[in-house]
């Protein structure tokens, strides 16, 4: 079962979340914030699989909130909701360590997809933004550090760089690879320090870029 905390200063919208993700059976809503500090409390106390955070929110916006809950508990996985795509929120909230970035105005259910993918370990950007991510962010420092680091990958690791950038988590590379998922781990994390980012998704942008990215 995933366990999920949500966060948004509008209760309805935190009923809306907490109504599409009951219809998936391995989803928990295990607490409810509605400021960015109460929600990286809530997060101390219940420890779950993945926070849901709004962008803007008081006391303490949604990413700042995930900065704290990617410092202070990173087995909590963060996925962003926000109502528009502005470039410079998709920026920030993946440098502080989001997972993912889901639109309110999208279809619901990519807040079960975003959820089950950031507790699987693996990225999830809306399709609306990801082309903006692609296109935009990829220009950044993610794309320009994790070019330069490129060469010091192992050809195993540049595989599994191909398929962080498909979207798969750290269980269906194993599968794919016909290894243990704890090997995955491993490659993972000499990926992340090799390209110099510091998440799946830069990973991933890095990974489009250098069109490593193998056919389905």
């Amino acid at each position: 079962m995933i366990r999920v905390l949500i966060a948004d200063d509008e209760p309805l919208v935190r009923a809306g979340v907490r109504a599409v993700l009951t219809t998936a059976p391995d989803v928990e809503v295990v607490a409810e914030a509605g400021d960015g500090r109460a929600a990286v409390d809530l997060v101390l106390a219940h420890r779950p699989d993945v926070a849901v955070l709004d962008v803007r929110m008081p006391v303490l916006d949604g990413l700042d909130a995930a900065a704290e809950i990617h410092s202070a508990v990173p087995g909590t996985g963060v996925l962003v909701l926000t109502t528009f795509a502005d470039d410079d929120a998709i920026s920030r909230a993946l440098g502080e360590g989001a997972g993912g970035f889901v639109l309110k105005t999208g279809d619901p259910l990519e807040i079960v997809f975003g959820v089950r993918a950031v507790a699987g370990g693996a990225a999830y950007l809306s399709p609306v933004v990801a082309r903006r991510v692609l296109d935009r962010l990829a220009a950044t420092a993610p794309r320009a550090a994790g070019h330069a680091g490129l060469g010091r990958l192992t050809d195993r690791e540049r595989e599994v760089l191909g398929l962080i950038g498909a979207g798969l988590s750290n269980a269906e590379i194993a599968r794919r690879l016909h290894v243990v998922e704890g090997t995955v781990k491993f490659y993972v994390s000499a990926i992340l320090r090799g390209l110099d980012v510091r998440n799946r998704v830069q990973a991933a942008i890095v990974a489009h870029e250098a069109g490593l990215i193998p056919r389905p």
